[in-house]
């Protein structure tokens, strides 16, 4: 039996194990389609450990294990104390003796790692202060499907916060060599880890990981510019603050004027309309923010059924 993996951070991937994942969230996406529900998990059981609310993240991971013929348990913040009722380590013993995947969202990257450290069986990273993995793959997928062959020199843009969605993407893009370039405000810009851990990765896959504080530069060429909240959950406080910082790094028209015509614009969502992105962006024909949330479904098939097989 093969040794258990947990899914922490992008880089617990290699780069041919994401092209796998890209296979194989394929070929569920097919198979499910013409078929509905699957055994491939029959008796199977994730628990969805929740510090933070969600749409995407709870639904997609609900739906997905369900139609792969497992089941779910839904835990909120109010039926664990997860650290303060109960210590992490021992809510992960106890959940590797009644559950199979344990697919926590929570504030610090420190609970996912602990969670990760004493339960036996796989721990998935469904959103922490420092990476959101999952999202930033089905981003990857969402390339792929579009561009229809390999990542390699695809040209992205990043405008906003250096935050969790930020660091997963300048990991993966490092990892499948992307031309990436990050824009933010001065004194926001990413974990100066997560950039040399890049940097590492970059000198194989023979990526480009710029950092800019200019809007227009980080957009300009680009064939997909992504933006994300500029006040991430818990940072509610320094949203009137940031909305001044972060004003010229809004994704509108005037700003896609820079870019080229057929340029894709990427949100994770939810998006906070009229700040990091305007109505006529998000809905228009650039926009493929959709098809980024159908492919976080797709993604998290094939991750939880590579995990668990």
């Amino acid at each position: 039996m093969r040794k258990k993996r947990d899914f922490l951070s992008i880089k617990d991937f290699t780069e041919k194990e994401i092209y796998n994942l890209f296979k194989k969230a394929k070929e569920l996406k097919l198979t499910i389609k013409k078929r509905g529900r699957i055994n491939l998990l029959k008796g199977k059981i994730g628990a969805l450990v929740f510090e933070k609310p969600s749409l995407r993240t709870r639904v997609t991971f609900e739906t997905a294990l369900k139609e792969m013929g497992g089941d779910a348990i839904y835990l909120a913040p109010q039926d664990i104390g997860l650290g303060k009722r109960e210590s992490v380590a021992d809510v992960a013993r106890n959940l590797s003796l009644w559950v199979s995947l344990i697919i926590a969202r929570t504030f610090s990257h420190t609970t996912c790692e602990e969670l990760a450290r004493f339960a036996k069986i796989p721990v998935i990273n469904a959103l922490s202060d420092l990476e959101h993995p999952c999202q930033v793959l089905g981003d990857f997928l969402t390339i792929y499907e579009i561009k229809k062959k390999r990542l390699n020199k695809v040209k992205i843009g990043w405008l906003g916060d250096g935050n969790n969605v930020c660091h997963s993407l300048i990991l993966g893009a490092a990892i499948l060599g992307c031309d990436l370039i990050v824009g933010t405000p001065r004194g926001y810009e990413p974990n100066e880890k997560v950039l040399a851990e890049a940097k590492g990765f970059a000198l194989k896959s023979g990526a480009e990981i710029k950092l800019t504080n200019n809007p227009k530069e980080a957009v300009r060429d680009r064939e997909f510019i992504y933006t994300d909240v500029w006040a991430s959950m818990g940072q509610e406080n320094e949203a009137p603050v940031r909305r001044k910082i972060f004003w010229e790094f809004q994704v509108n028209k005037d700003l896609l004027s820079f870019a080229p015509l057929e340029v894709k614009v990427m949100h994770c969502l939810p998006a906070h309309r009229g700040e990091e992105i305007t109505d006529e962006v998000l809905d228009g024909p650039n926009s493929i923010v959709l098809l980024q949330a159908e492919n976080r479904l797709h993604i998290q098939r094939a991750i939880i059924a590579y995990l668990l097989s």
